[in-house]
C-alpha cells in the first residue's frame, strides 16, 4: 500500500504528504473511515450544492450505481468541482464515467470520452480525452442514446469493470479551498 493511505473494509481515504500546500489539498492525518462515515462525508460535499443541484446529484448517483455495480466510486472534492469517478480499479486513471458537479450545474463526464463513438454529437468538450454532456434531469440517463454511450465508454475500458465483488467508496481528495457550490445571489 502507498504511503499516506489506510484501508479498512470498503473504504479508502489517501491524503496527500508533498507538495499538499500548493496544490491546496487537504493534509490531515492519514485517517480510517468506515463505510458509513465516507457517505456520511460524501452527504456533506453534496449538501454544498443549491438543492436541485444535490437532488440531481443523488439520483444520478443512484442510477449509475445500478448501471455499474461493481465500479468503485472515487471520489475528489476539488477546486473546481465534485467528482464521483465510476472506476474499474482505485485509480482515477480506470475511470470510466463520472459526475462532475458545480455551481452551475451537474454533468456525465466521460473520461475517455474522446475516443467513444458518438454518431448523435451529444458529448460537449474538444479537449484530447474528457466528454461531457450537461445533465438537466436524471431521465438523460435513460435516453437510448445516451445508454450507448455510456454502453460504448465501458467496452473500450482500458481496465474492464470487475464481473462481480462490492464496490468502494473511496474519499481520495478534498481541496481546503474551493470555488462557490452554489450561484452567487445577486
Amino acid at each position: 500500500m502507498k504511503a499516506g493511505t489506510k484501508k479498512a473494509g470498503a473504504t479508502k481515504v489517501r491524503t496527500k504528504k508533498s507538495g499538499a500546500q500548493k496544490s491546496g489539498i487537504a493534509t490531515p492525518a492519514a485517517k480510517t473511515l468506515t463505510s458509513a462515515s465516507a457517505e456520511k462525508q460524501l452527504a456533506s460535499f453534496i449538501t454544498k450544492f443549491e438543492p436541485a443541484h444535490q437532488s440531481l446529484i443523488r439520483s444520478v448517483r443512484k442510477v449509475l450505481r445500478k448501471r455499474l455495480p461493481t465500479a468503485n466510486e472515487v471520489v475528489y472534492d476539488n477546486y473546481n468541482f465534485f467528482v464521483i469517478g465510476y472506476c474499474a480499479t482505485e485509480r482515477s486513471s480506470d475511470c470510466i464515467v463520472s459526475i462532475a458537479a458545480a455551481a452551475n450545474g451537474v454533468s456525465l463526464s466521460f473520461y475517455y470520452g474522446a475516443g467513444v463513438p458518438d454518431p448523435h454529437k451529444l458529448l460537449l468538450g474538444s479537449g484530447n480525452q474528457n466528454r461531457f454532456i450537461r445533465l438537466q434531469s436524471v431521465k438523460v440517463l435513460s435516453d437510448p442514446r445516451v445508454e450507448a454511450l455510456i454502453a460504448a465508454a465501458v467496452a473500450q475500458a482500458k481496465t474492464p469493470l470487475p464481473g462481480s465483488g462490492n464496490r468502494k467508496l473511496i474519499i481520495r481528495s478534498v481541496a481546503r479551498k474551493q470555488r462557490q457550490r452554489r450561484k452567487a445571489k445577486h
